[in-house]
């Protein structure tokens, strides 16, 4: 995924906006970049693993009349960068497509790189050599894809560009007397741009004059590491992971185990956690909704809310519930910290292109918060402790401080989420020994002496283990100010409207948006979350519970499940996710024997 933009000009281009609008892109990703440069004499094209505002500053646009790039956020690799070149045919592509293998197996071309946007230069290249009008190239692409396609090609021969997308998440604007585009309208707006427009469905095209349509390819290259090496598993190592049944004393009406932070047991061996439950999943009517909702629309299809969207199983069926239900016109945003999986990746391609629905990515620094994930793991491994396992996880929390920029962007207030009310996990602060607090309705920490007290009781966790005092410390800390200290207005949480209910959720999104399943689990529950894997291998090795176990603890007290339901589903949601966990360590840059073999020798809480 990445973002994308481009400017075409009777006269010289303005270096300086096209560079506005590329910086913007940035914001998408910027672990590679590229650019297609057209002046009056010569073409060239530039393809970096660095961001783009460095390799503008190896382009030439001195005299450039058409300029097109992308800034990358890297998914599947990054050996085959973008702008993708196949005899006379550029392709620039924001989105993934999902569909490849059955896009090949239909056109004549061969396939040659491995990035899912050389389908389109296929697709291309059939109409061209059957002698059809190149006008069919935006129907024809968007016809055969599975996924979003936001993308520009480029035929230098003809002279010719042509932009379009599925999703909406591509922009038109004109300022003097130049055409530029963008992923998103907020930076054609900061340039100035007029008559600015949504290219969705429908293609803008684009002409330009080239004396030579032949052109040369610079490739600049960093040394180092893979972002996302390639995953090859082994037999050996999967056997080194543990997954006992450990004869735990459990409650009689839940599944929670002796283990449990904080847990008594009356004389019917029923815990506190049951006594002290007040059913979360009772929403109130939606018909309040509907009318909370009613002074934020707009009219003339403009979008008119932001939905948080982490390609999860609940923003995902909250974004089909905003569009089919409330019939609102939302944009939705994405923060991608690193630990976003390909499969989460996918699955918000197909959301929204299906539902034809504009998505914004942020991206963190990746490289960066992977070495500080790396740093804290470290640091774990030398003083485990089961209290101190959400510390691999506070990197994401920028997620709830960029909601405010996109607001800003878009010009928005409204954001609703889709935050699942039984994701309620006490023992991951009760392993540092604060209690449950069994009257807050939130699932997240909230109010400054609860937060205090976390922070106190984790300093004194890190005291023994002098490594968590590195340089992620303050992105850690300034994440759980923005979670939990900053103001939020104009939020809504649709769950609190609409009843939670999983049989109707797996039902919509498997079988009305074909999507798709982790190959190592049978749950549709953080699939797309490239953390959680590892986190409860270590929760059920040493605890022998994970937090499948609370929420399906949870859907028993609400009545949605059976005790003995439970307890079949967590046998299975519980096994180790071998490839997860293999992919988890791997970006890490950790050895996984030495890891694992550190949590199979943290002392049980059990008795084997």
């Amino acid at each position: 995924m990445c973002g994308i933009f481009g400017v075409v000009s009777k006269k010289s281009i303005d270096k300086r906006k096209v560079k506005v609008i590329a910086k913007h892109a940035q914001q998408r990703g910027k672990d590679s970049s590229g650019l297609v440069v057209v002046s009056s004499s010569d073409m060239n094209i530039l393809k970096a693993d660095f961001d783009i505002m460095s390799l503008f500053a190896k382009a030439n646009l001195d005299g450039a009349r058409f300029v097109a790039g992308h800034s990358r956020l890297i998914t599947n690799g990054h050996s085959d960068n973008q702008p993708v070149i196949t005899d006379d045919i550029i392709v620039i592509h924001n989105g993934i497509i999902v569909n490849e293998d059955e896009i090949w197996s239909k056109v004549k071309t061969q396939r040659t790189l491995s990035i899912d946007t050389e389908t389109i230069n296929a697709l291309v290249a059939d109409i061209i050599n059957s002698g059809e009008s190149t006008d069919l190239i935006p129907s024809r692409v968007l016809g055969a894809s599975k996924g979003v396609v936001a993308c520009a090609v480029i035929l230098p021969k003809l002279g010719r560009a042509y932009l379009f997308s599925n999703n909406g998440s591509l922009y038109v604007g004109t300022h003097e007397d130049a055409n530029y585009f963008s992923s998103e309208k907020y930076p054609l707006e900061v340039i100035g741009c007029e008559n600015i427009a949504q290219v969705f469905g429908d293609a803008a095209v684009w002409e330009f004059s080239v004396v030579n349509s032949n052109f040369q390819t610079q490739e600049f290259k960093e040394v180092r590491d893979d972002l996302v090496p390639g995953l090859v598993l082994k037999h050996s190592q999967e056997k080194l992971l543990e997954y006992e049944h450990p004869h735990l004393h459990r409650c009689s009406k839940c599944i929670l185990p002796a283990t449990m932070p904080f847990i008594k047991f009356d004389e019917n061996g029923i815990c506190n956690y049951c006594h002290s439950y007040r059913k979360r999943n009772v929403p109130k009517p939606s018909e309040e909704l509907y009318k909370l909702v009613a002074p934020y629309r707009k009219a003339g299809g403009e979008a008119d809310c932001i939905v948080p969207f982490s390609g999860g199983r609940d923003s995902c069926f909250a974004l089909h519930l905003i569009v089919n239900e409330l019939k609102m016109k939302p944009i939705t945003y994405t923060y991608d910290w690193g630990m976003v999986t390909d499969l989460g990746r996918r699955n918000i391609s197909r959301m929204s292109s299906i539902l034809g629905v504009e998505n914004i990515i942020v991206a963190a620094d990746i490289t960066q918060k992977r070495l500080n994930i790396k740093r804290n793991l470290q640091a774990w491994l030398k003083s485990p402790h089961l209290g101190m396992m959400s510390i691999l996880t506070a990197g994401d929390k920028h997620f709830f401080r960029h909601v405010e920029t996109v607001k800003k962007q878009t010009g928005i207030g409204l954001n609703l989420w889709g935050v699942n009310p039984l994701e309620v996990t006490h023992f991951k602060t009760g392993f540092l020994d604060i209690p449950p607090d069994f009257e807050s309705k939130k699932v997240y920490t909230h109010g400054v002496l609860n937060q205090f007290r976390y922070q106190a009781k984790r300093f004194a966790a890190m005291s023994h283990s002098p490594g968590y005092f590195n340089s992620s410390l303050w992105d850690t800390l300034s994440g759980e100010y923005y979670r939990s200290f900053t103001e939020k207005s104009d939020y809504y949480h649709l769950f609190d409207y609409w009843r939670w209910d999983e049989g109707v959720i797996d039902k919509t999104l498997l079988g009305t948006y074909d999507w798709e399943k982790a190959p190592d689990t049978s749950t549709t529950w953080r699939i797309g979350d490239g953390t959680a894997a590892f986190y409860n291998y270590v929760y059920y090795t040493v605890a022998g519970f994970t937090e499948h176990d609370t929420f399906r603890s949870n859907q028993i007290r609400e009545g949605d499940i059976s005790r003995e339901e439970a307890l079949e589903l967590v046998k299975d949601e519980n096994k180790p996710r071998y490839p997860n966990i293999r992919w988890y360590l791997d970006v890490l840059k950790l050895d996984f024997d030495e890891v694992i073999n550190v949590v199979n020798n943290i002392p049980k809480l059990y008795f084997k």
